[in-house]
C-alpha cells in the first residue's frame, strides 16, 4: 500500500483526537475553575514511535498527538458572594482528601459545602464511654473534604462560617504534566516535585472563571476539521492511484 495513505490514515485519526480536545475545553466554557488543555504534536519519523496502530501502520507513520498539556493560567473571578466560595490569587492549589480512599487531589475550583464527617475517639460527657462524634466540615460535596494550612480538616461553626477560613493554599515546584482525574481535579507525579505552601492569596466570596478561551477554541475546532478534510482527501486521492496501478495491464 502507498505510504501516503498510512500518513492520511494517522492524520485523520489525530485530528479528531485534537478535536476532542478542543470540544471538550468549550464544553467546560462556563465550569468555575476548568483548566483547559493543549495538544502537542511530534513527527512519528523523527521521534521513531511505532505507528498508530502498531500491529498495522509501519514506524514513522506521520504525527502523533503525544500529549495535552493543562493550561493553569486564570482569566478572573467571578463574584458569587457566598460564604463558602473561595479563589485562588496567584499560584497555588486546594488540597482535597478522600476518607474512602486516601487519595490528596488537588483543585483552583473553590465552590466548597459542607457535610458531615464523624470523628472517631469522641467521648460521650455524660457516659464517658467513646463515642462517634458527627461534625461539619468544609467539603467539596463529592465526599472529600478540604484540608486546611494545618493539614487538618476546616471544622465548620456558626461562627467561623462569616470569617476568612484556615484554607491551605498548596503548591509544587513544577505544575507540567500533573494528571488530570476529573471534576476539575488533578494529582502530582513524579517530576512535579515535593508538596509546598503556594504563595496565592485566599479570596473568599469568589470563584475563579474557567480560562477557556471561545474564541481561540473555535478557531483550533475549523483548523481540525480542515485538516481532517484533507487527510480523508488524501486517503481517497492514494486508492485511487493504487486502483490506476492495479487496472494497468
Amino acid at each position: 500500500m502507498n505510504q501516503s495513505f498510512y500518513t492520511a490514515a494517522v492524520g485523520a485519526w489525530q485530528q479528531q483526537e485534537r478535536l476532542n480536545v478542543h470540544g471538550n475545553n468549550i464544553a467546560n466554557i462556563n465550569n468555575y475553575g476548568f483548566k483547559a488543555k493543549k495538544p502537542s504534536f511530534a513527527a512519528l519519523m523523527y521521534d521513531f514511535i511505532a505507528g498508530a496502530q502498531a500491529d498495522e501502520l509501519p514506524r514513522g507513520t506521520g504525527t502523533y498527538m503525544v500529549g495535552a498539556d493543562t493550561d493553569f493560567g486564570s482569566t478572573g473571578f467571578a463574584d458569587t458572594g457566598l460564604d463558602l466560595d473561595y479563589a485562588i490569587e496567584g499560584h497555588g492549589f486546594f488540597a482535597l482528601w478522600d476518607p474512602a480512599s486516601g487519595e490528596y487531589s488537588y483543585t483552583r475550583d473553590g465552590s466548597f459545602t459542607k457535610a458531615e464527617f464523624y470523628v472517631e475517639g469522641a467521648v460521650d460527657p455524660d457516659t464517658g464511654e467513646p463515642t462517634q462524634e458527627a461534625k461539619w466540615y468544609l467539603s467539596d460535596g463529592d465526599g472529600r473534604f478540604v484540608m486546611g494550612r494545618d493539614g487538618r480538616l476546616i471544622e465548620l461553626t456558626e461562627e467561623n462560617v462569616k470569617s476568612e477560613l484556615p484554607i491551605g493554599i498548596f503548591d509544587f515546584v513544577n505544575t507540567n504534566g500533573m494528571l488530570h482525574v476529573g471534576r476539575n481535579r488533578f494529582v502530582p507525579v513524579e517530576k512535579n516535585g515535593q508538596l509546598q505552601m503556594g504563595q496565592g492569596k485566599l479570596v473568599k466570596g469568589y470563584l475563579e472563571r474557567s480560562n477557556t478561551d471561545l474564541a481561540h477554541e473555535m478557531v483550533k475546532v475549523i483548523e481540525s476539521q480542515r485538516s481532517f478534510s484533507y487527510a480523508l482527501k488524501m486517503i481517497q486521492t492514494s486508492d485511487e492511484i493504487e486502483t490506476t496501478v492495479n487496472g494497468l495491464r
